[in-house]
């Protein structure tokens, strides 16, 4: 049962013209038009408002967006191939289609996932994150406001969740315009904010009212999981653990020594507490510091590991500071190469975007060809 009335609008329908950049970019299904893609607009719109994109040469509609005045993608497509109706039918059909791919997953002692990933499945702007039978969606755009009492009831259908909780970008908490309270639970109760879920039939937490992101870090499942099914008998640094993703597949899969590494205290703890919810004989050990000043620590005392994972935050979230970015990974690199025992494993990861998966592999790549060991990937 829903706890409160959620906002409801009635979007306008706008008529949009690209250029022909623009209209390429519709027709190659991209989820973004930006600003100077747009060449006419029938009326100004507000967010939300739907935009039918038509050609230029027939006048036939190709896709349909969702209006977003306050961001410079100032269209978020929706759907390509012509026009559409954006009712709840609509958006049902998108989460069946989204969840379908899921299933699979829910078969390997899982029962969290993400069941919307943003323009993945064509709700951009938009995260769905199920954790047990709690649903945690995250807004990072105004424009979903006005459907999401649809998107919300499909998405419990489909789900079978019996919670669900909303998040809001920091952006989004700061707009006065936005009734919704970050972390408030809009459908059903919520006795406890930190959830217990499975992940590869291990157990872990989430705090989904004042988590990071919507409590978790899911995105590194598959990662983790090989992690772990390396780990047996094995010493492990898990570098920027957050709350101990990698630490936790290792200790549960047999490893004898695990240090996870953070600078929040409280991230370490949490750490330690989701390494308590699996048995487990190894020693779990917590350093809180700056990670390039700790890691150089461990080097100077003589400290190797059997693996190193090593996965930061972001370092490039604008396109000034991928320079710094490309410079912090190949400190990085050089440092776990540093810390890495011989025969050892070391995983490096990044989640800056706007560093592409070539130019990552080739930053650490080079930095190690520099090192005094033969290494393969």
């Amino acid at each position: 049962m829903y706890t409160q009335l959620l906002p409801q609008g009635a979007p306008k329908v706008l008529a949009v013209k690209l250029s022909v950049i623009g209209e390429r970019s519709v027709r190659s299904n991209h989820p973004w038009i930006f600003t100077d893609s747009i060449e006419k607009i029938n009326k100004e719109g507000i967010s939300g408002d739907i935009a039918i994109i038509f050609s230029h040469s027939k006048n036939k509609a190709i896709g349909v967006g969702l209006y977003d005045p306050d961001s410079p993608i100032r269209i978020k497509m929706v759907h390509f191939d012509g026009g559409a109706t954006l009712n709840k039918a609509f958006f049902s059909e998108k989460i069946k289609k989204a969840y379908a791919l899921r299933v699979p997953l829910l078969r390997t002692k899982t029962n969290s996932y993400r069941l919307l990933f943003g323009e993945n499945d064509g709700f951009p702007g938009c995260i769905a994150d199920v954790y047990a039978n709690v649903l945690v969606v995250k807004l990072y755009s105004k424009i979903w406001i006005p459907y999401l009492k649809d998107i919300i009831d499909s998405l419990i259908a489909v789900s079978g969740v019996e919670t669900v909780v909303i998040r809001l970008s920091r952006k989004l908490q700061q707009d006065t315009s936005v009734t919704l309270e970050d972390g408030c639970v809009i459908y059903g109760s919520l006795d406890n904010q930190t959830i217990v879920f499975k992940e590869h039939g291990i157990s872990f937490s989430a705090n989904v009212i004042k988590g990071h992101k919507t409590g978790y870090f899911l995105d590194h499942r598959e990662n983790r999981r090989r992690v772990g099914a390396l780990s047996a008998q094995k010493t492990v640094l898990d570098v920027f653990s957050y709350a101990g993703g990698f630490s936790v597949h290792a200790l549960a899969n047999g490893a004898k020594q695990v240090t996870s590494l953070d600078i929040s205290s409280q991230a370490l703890d949490l750490a330690k507490a989701n390494g308590l919810l699996n048995k487990h004989k190894g020693s779990h050990k917590t350093i809180t510091g700056d990670a390039f000043a700790e890691m150089q620590t461990l080097i100077d005392k003589g400290t190797r590991f059997d693996i190193v994972v090593i996965d930061p935050p972001s370092f490039a979230k604008s396109k000034k500071e991928m320079v710094i970015a490309k410079k912090k990974y190949k400190q990085l690199a050089a440092l776990g190469e540093k810390l890495t025992a011989k025969k050892g494993i070391l995983v490096l990861a990044s989640c800056s975007s706007r560093v592409g998966a070539e130019d990552f592999f080739k930053i650490n790549t080079t930095t190690l060809d520099k090192q005094k060991r033969s290494y393969t990937t």
